[in-house]
């Protein structure tokens, strides 16, 4: 059993960054392998919508897609999180969100006729368990975390959540004290928990 952590901050060892190995944490405490993938190191530029990956099944452009495509692939759940950005997620997560979600969409199925109505087999990603987290100074959580939602959801995974929305306020004056919000971190562990045990349950 694995989880794939993506956080999607320029910032190194911000407080997105915190907020997913903490809930990263909180998973391994409970016997799931985990991951941290920090885009700030990778280089993932955004899709150019030269439809190669209808073709080749795969996306064409050369960079570091492809290995986290992979990682994504192999795992059994994936938390996206991003820091809010004019009320929206970061330009690093936006290009993965946009390259996995539609070089992944082809892989499984056809480009059809426009008079054609598609009936999609799924993703490579249907039936992961997929969690959004957002980190904010104030505002803006909201939408960003229904950015992160509505890519789960067209991309066929399961989405899991807490008692309430996984959302941290954090970075004051640009501060790093993401781990001052215990309610935040609250929700945070109930989502590892939620998330591992609809893991556990679907792996029986």
């Amino acid at each position: 059993m694995k989880v794939i952590g993506v956080c999607g901050s320029p910032r190194i060892g911000g407080n997105t960054e915190y907020a997913v190995q903490y809930t990263l944490d909180r998973l391994a405490e409970q016997g799931i392998e985990t991951e941290l993938i920090r885009l700030r190191e990778k280089n993932v530029t955004y899709c150019t919508a030269c439809y190669q990956c209808v073709q080749m099944k795969k996306c064409t452009i050369n960079d570091d897609l492809e290995g986290i495509f992979q990682k994504i692939e192999a795992a059994d759940g994936l938390i996206m999180a991003s820091p809010v950005y004019h009320a929206s997620v970061t330009p690093l997560i936006k290009c993965l969100m946009d390259r996995l979600g539609f070089s992944g969409r082809w892989r499984e199925n056809a480009m059809q006729a426009v008079d054609t109505a598609y009936t999609f087999k799924g993703t490579p990603f249907s039936g992961k368990v997929g969690a959004a987290i957002t980190v904010a100074r104030r505002a803006g959580t909201t939408s960003a975390f229904s950015d992160l939602l509505l890519w789960f959801t067209v991309n066929d995974f399961i989405v899991v959540g807490s008692g309430y929305w996984t959302m941290l306020l954090a970075g004051k004056g640009g501060a790093v004290n993401a781990s001052e919000d215990t309610e935040g971190l609250a929700n945070l562990d109930h989502l590892a928990d939620n998330m591992a045990g609809l893991i556990k349950k679907l792996k029986q």
